[in-house]
């Protein structure tokens, strides 16, 4: 069963992009020199089943498009996500505005795969979210396949709200796992977490 939309017409969804910096990240727009770490990263079908708009093979022609799209903001905001130490380009972040309203969407190449970048970025983008958005609910989405991914969307503190299928652009129509994390929630994580 697909989790039904979420009355979303009076809330807004105009997020700048500041630059963020976490532990161990630095995540900012994405410009013209991340091109050719972003095609290395991005031409790999493991990354590419796992979500809906990449395309494979990825190219540098995809490359100059995803950086257009991510300048024009028009489905949300893209952040490169780069290491503090070295400035070397790790995957993309965001925050997508989606039928079922503002979504959290993330990608780490598979060189840097088991570290907790993913979760690193996944909560300062949550955090972005309720702090700088007067939504009330925050959504994410998995493959089926995807335990990492699923472990990311837990330790923000998203709670399960059904399944559904996503159309991918490599693999085709998908089963998915929707969750949603709503305000009053992070805002209990939040203060739990500083005491």
């Amino acid at each position: 069963m697909v989790a039904e939309a979420e009355d979303t017409e009076d809330e807004s969804y105009a997020i700048d992009c500041p630059s963020l910096a976490t532990e161990r990240l630095v995540m900012r727009a994405p410009r013209e020199s991340d091109l050719e770490q972003l095609v290395t990263l991005a031409d790999n079908r493991h990354v590419a089943e796992m979500l809906a708009r990449m395309p494979h093979p990825y190219g540098e022609t995809e490359g100059r498009t995803f950086l257009a799209m991510a300048a024009s903001r028009r489905a949300g905001i893209v952040y490169a996500l780069t290491l503090k130490d070295t400035g070397t380009f790790v995957g993309c972040a965001g925050l997508n505005t989606t039928d079922r309203g503002l979504e959290l969407g993330y990608w780490i190449g598979e060189p840097h795969w088991k570290r907790g970048y993913a979760t690193e970025a996944a909560h300062a983008l949550v955090d972005l979210a309720f702090q700088r958005t007067s939504i009330q609910v925050l959504h994410a989405s998995t493959r089926v396949i995807n335990p990492a991914s699923r472990r990311v969307i837990h330790k923000c503190g998203f709670q399960y709200a059904g399944q559904g299928m996503l159309n991918s652009i490599v693999a085709g129509q998908v089963p998915v796992e929707r969750y949603r994390l709503d305000r009053k929630t992070w805002n209990s994580l939040r203060n739990w977490i500083h005491y």
